[in-house]
């Protein structure tokens, strides 16, 4: 240490100031400058570009030139639009906006910075994924200032949303200023302050700071100063300020042109000082070496450290725990749809997260990584040189795919080949010339299907190629264009990394491909399980090796009071994870420091034979614990304590090395640091333990939904929605109809009851016929329409017995029961609510006996006793949309019927029977009638706005008694012999037809003449005010039987 260096400590609070802030610099600055305006053409890049006008040069905010903007070739998720700024800047905000005069713009957005190009990160929100808001037309500017600020030299925007009515179109500008680093980096600077005059003047490290200027008046410093702080601010005037006391070393300390020694300062003969260390820097460089993991950046007090983990993907004391889940399978099973989604493979460990597409489907999980050329690549020789084969770059580096594809249970990747007159090998001697390259360089020439080293397509394989003599359509060299479909599925060989087809040299010849996304599905870690039977079982492991930091994390599920999960000793230092009592699990270890224990008590018992999850972690600044979603627990380490854990015994799971205290029942996806322990495989050589684990039903089933019912499998649960009126993975997928006018559905009950009573004898349906009664049922309903009146359900039965639920002319609902033959009706009016609005509706009906309960668009539920009866006798049929005179039924349901429905229904249940489920997803014998036009809608809630139609159509179903199905050509045309008797009869087929539908309509027209002359047509005419249509309603109720008994709600 130099003489004359001092170190004032302790006085004040530490001013730690973030490295690159105008605060570290000392000095306030402007830092919203345009960066991307000033750049040339050759700073932006881009995945691809619709044309050489629309490349990523004209990419800049209000340029007009070019085609006004860039447009990438495909619009799809996978596109990405790039500026480097030369250097690292302070980015502050960014700005978006569509391309010139045209309709394309991008509506979200995600940003992606990075120092060198190749490893990016997402600037989130609050650890958000979602993109960022993106612009609604062409012109308009959208600004986004960025809170915090990030430092960068690469800019990546990548669009996740564009125009409807065009494609991805963006110009771009980002503000900021020129990165400047902070003076708190621990190392010596020189700092110089001249007042001579009115001039006062600061130096930094020989460099002129921004307050060197004049003063008002003459200045006088007095002969008192003081140095790193204010021992107390009543003491003198002048002192104090903002800012916090001084925390650090000083040295070389001149006033005027005398040095000023510290000694004489601790001798007393200059000055006075209180809490110093006089002739040393006993500063403490706490983030050398950093303890701050997964790139979270250090800073430090006097006396410890903390970790700023923003952007990093991590949290925790040390940014040492992932913030995401470890595969697709986990989202599925915490009840996540569909989606993009980050996924960290080995959670702590050093490969990071990546960004990966989650597929969610019925019986699987599939995780789907795009590259760079999901594009059609054409290949094709100029001048006699082969083309340059396509570089596939993956959104997940090499590691990262490596643990994706290590971790699942299967992978693949599917190419399609195109050729004309090229070849995949030489007819002579079968000398390939084309192949594909795996990820670690090799190449191969076996294509889907078959086996390494067969060179073989699927077609070759099944024996239908084109052509007999070849083994692929893509080996016959023919002068049109044929095709192959391979799928990849050797995971040590996948991802396909280059794709060469060298045949292209030939006149004429040609050749195309097109690669898909890697997919994996399955995860192997986080259904490993192990089911320990006995107190003295366990299965052990080498030692676990977590010396300055460590997490341990796995599910278990017991009905044992207490059990140690995992232990692991050394000599002195030792960690254990146990269920202490039914209500607590405990973490508890010694690092030298004297136990330290976390507890985590629940208000339920965790011996209920059921999943908890269970997350804990050990560093040197704290230890925490986690099980479920309860409020973690956190013990601080001791200040300059020990910090390393030294074990050295095998690690023990469900058990201790004194055989006492283990662990009855399952362990599952158990982690340590990140990495899966292979339970089941040292399950299989351990008595007393088995692999696996069933009963997951019991944790999971929530997950399905409306009705569904969970399904148990070896690894996880999958959800049977037979019996409900959804579908999708977890049965929450709306299945909905349009209805056309005319239109119907009617499901019938006998013959599903015949059906389902030979397979199941205890299923609901097998008791729906004559003879038996239902004492009870649920119906569920969602309807959208404009048109009154409307018959939204009718239930028949063998007894005219019957339940409806119509909208009356005004619009107003009712639901009415009928449950003796022999009485009127039991009516419910929801008062004079248009409920032909346009709008969504939801309609839930529970009866128990009498009681009937009815709950409409989530309100309050309501309950009625019925006076017509209590059980419902031999139901026949359901029925949607237009029936004509349904037995036994009212006249106002007889007046709906008639009218039918005209708009969208979904989530039709009786019961157990889903009729729109039967007819728009058929899956076993028909049971459902189909006329008119009754056609898929995708969701009933995406309405085009009050009073319009709904116009989500998109598969029509034939009608015909008896039947359903698609309707719609999609077919290619085929040739047909169109000569002699087929041409008669189809004429004579086409007049037939036409004589019997004017026969029906004319019938249809005097039925429904009748009825209306019969029942007094109470539907007002066009253009009728409100008041007319509710007298006309009023009318309608009065001359109703007075035996008949409404309630009104």
């Amino acid at each position: 240490m130099e003489p004359g260096a001092a170190a004032f400590l302790g006085m004040l609070v530490v001013w730690a100031a973030r490295p690159g802030s105008p605060a570290a610099a000392g000095e306030a600055h402007r830092c919203d400058v345009p960066l991307a305006s000033t750049l040339p053409r050759e700073s932006f890049s881009c995945s691809s570009q619709l044309s050489s006008s629309h490349g990523p040069g004209f990419a800049s905010l209000h340029r007009r030139d070019g085609a006004g903007g860039w447009s990438p070739l495909v619009s799809d998720k996978y596109q990405w639009l790039q500026v480097d700024l030369g250097e690292r800047m302070e980015v502050t905000a960014v700005a978006t906006q569509g391309g010139y005069g045209s309709s394309d713009w991008v509506t979200s957005y995600v940003l992606m910075f990075s120092d060198g190009g190749r490893n990016w990160k997402q600037y989130r929100r609050e650890e958000s994924v979602s993109g960022f808001p993106g612009n609604t037309n062409a012109d308009s500017v959208v600004h986004y200032r960025l809170q915090p600020p990030l430092e960068a030299r690469f800019l990546r925007f990548l669009p996740l949303a564009w125009s409807p009515k065009g494609r991805i179109g963006m110009r771009m500008e980002v503000y900021g200023c020129t990165y400047r680093a902070g003076l708190s980096d621990g190392q010596w600077h020189s700092v110089s302050l001249s007042l001579k005059g009115n001039d006062l003047s600061v130096m930094v490290d020989g460099e002129a700071a921004s307050v060197a200027h004049s003063l008002r008046g003459q200045i006088d410093s007095g002969d008192t100063y003081y140095l790193g702080g204010c021992p107390d601010r009543s003491s003198g005037p002048g002192c104090g300020g903002p800012l916090a006391g001084f925390q650090g070393c000083l040295r070389l300390i001149s006033i005027g042109d005398k040095a000023v020694d510290p000694i004489t300062v601790q001798q007393g003969s200059l000055g006075t000082f209180r809490d110093l260390q006089i002739d040393t820097c006993g500063l403490t460089d706490r983030c050398l070496p950093s303890y701050c993991e997964h790139g979270g950046e250090c800073s430090q007090s006097w006396d410890t450290f903390s970790c700023d983990c923003a952007y990093t993907g991590y949290t925790g004391a040390t940014c040492h725990s992932s913030l995401f889940e470890q595969s697709c399978d986990a989202h599925r099973h915490r009840g996540d749809s569909s989606g993009f989604y980050y996924i960290d493979s080995d959670g702590s460990g050093p490969l990071g997260p990546a960004l990966v597409y989650c597929n969610v489907t019925e019986d699987t999980t599939w995780t789907s990584v795009q590259h760079n050329g999901s594009q059609l690549a054409k290949v094709k020789s100029l001048n006699g040189e082969s083309p340059q084969p396509l570089f596939f770059k993956y959104t997940a580096s090499p590691d990262q795919l490596q643990a994706i594809m290590d971790g699942a249970d299967d992978c693949r990747q599917e190419l399609v080949l195109h050729c004309k007159k090229s070849r995949l090998s030489t007819s002579r001697d079968g000398t390939p010339v084309s192949w594909w390259v795996g990820r670690t360089n090799e190449t191969h020439t076996y294509w889907g299907g078959s086996l390494p080293g067969v060179q073989k397509c699927a077609c070759g394989l099944q024996g239908n190629c084109l052509d007999s003599q070849y083994h692929c359509n893509c080996a016959a060299a023919r002068n049109e264009w044929t095709s192959d479909t391979v799928v990849l599925s050797h995971k040590e060989h996948l991802p396909v990394t280059q794709v060469v087809m060298r045949d292209t040299g030939r006149p004429h010849s040609e050749a195309a491909y097109v690669l898909g996304p890697l997919l994996c599905s399955g995860d192997n870690s986080f259904w490993n399980s192990a089911s320990f039977n006995t107190e003295t079982s366990y299965l052990h492991f080498p030692t676990f090796r977590g010396e300055l930091s460590a997490d341990l994390s796995f599910f278990f599920k017991t009905t044992a009071p207490s059990g140690v999960f995992i232990e692991n000793l050394g000599i002195t230092d030792f960690i254990r994870l146990e269920l202490h009592a039914p209500t607590e699990v405990t973490f508890s270890f010694d690092v030298g420091n004297g136990r330290c224990e976390v507890t985590v008590r629940s208000p339920t018992p965790f011996n209920d034979n059921r999943w908890h999850h269970v997350r804990a972690e050990r560093n040197v600044k704290e230890a925490t614990l986690q099980v479920d979603q309860l409020p973690s627990k956190t013990q601080a380490a001791p200040a300059d304590g020990h910090a390393r854990l030294q074990l050295n015994s095998q690690l023990f799971v469900g058990g201790t090395a004194t055989r006492q205290r283990g662990f009855l029942g399952c362990i599952r996806s158990l982690r340590l640091n990140g990495l899966a322990l292979d339970l089941e495989e040292r399950a299989t050589m351990t008595p007393g333990v088995d692999p696996g684990c069933r009963g997951h039903c019991s944790s999971y089933g929530h997950l399905c939904r409306n009705g569904g019912r969970c399904r148990e499998r070896p690894r996880g649960i999958i959800c049977d929605c037979a019996f409900s009126a959804y579908d999708g993975p977890f049965c929450e997928s709306e299945i909905s109809a349009y209805f056309g006018t005319g239109s119907s559905v009617i499901y019938d009950f006998q013959e599903h009851s015949n059906y389902t009573s030979s397979k199941n004898s205890s299923s609901f349906a097998a008791l729906l016929h004559e003879g038996l009664t239902l004492a009870g049922e649920v119906a569920t309903l969602s309807f959208r329409t404009t048109g009154t009146p409307s018959l939204l359900l009718y239930v028949s039965s063998f007894y005219e017995e019957y339940l409806s639920v119509i909208l009356a002319p005004n619009g107003s609902l009712q639901i009415r029961y009928k449950l003796d033959r022999y009485q009127e009706p039991d009516v419910f009016n929801f008062g004079f609510k248009n409920f032909a609005d346009g709008r969504l509706h939801q309609v839930t009906i529970h009866r128990e006996e009498v009681v009937v309960s009815v709950e409409v668009d989530q309100s309050a539920r309501r309950q009625v006793v019925l006076s017509s009866g209590a059980e419902f006798n031999a139901v026949k049929s359901l029925m949607l949309g237009t029936i004509l005179e349904p037995p036994g039924a009212d006249p106002d349901t007889l007046r709906a019927g008639v009218r039918g429905f005209t708009g969208c229904l979904s989530a039709v249940r009786f019961g157990p029977a889903a009729p729109l489920k039967a007819a728009l997803r058929p899956s076993g014998p028909v049971v459902v009638t189909v006329r008119g036009h009754v056609a898929t809608a995708s969701r009933c809630a995406e309405s085009a706005g009050p009073g319009a139609p709904a116009r989500e159509a998109t598969r029509p179903l034939a009608g015909g008694a008896g039947g359903s199905g698609p309707a719609d050509g999609g077919e290619p045309l085929v040739s047909a012999d169109r000569s002699g008797p087929a041409v008669i009869g189809g004429v004579i087929a086409v007049v037939v037809f036409v004589l019997l539908c004017l026969t029906a309509i004319a019938a249809r027209i005097y039925q429904q003449r009748w009825l209306y002359q019969k029942n007094g047509s109470t539907v007002p005419p066009a253009g009728d005010s409100a008041e007319t249509a509710l007298k006309s309603e009023v009318n309608v109720q009065s001359s109703v039987s007075e035996s008949q008994r409404e309630y009104f709600f």
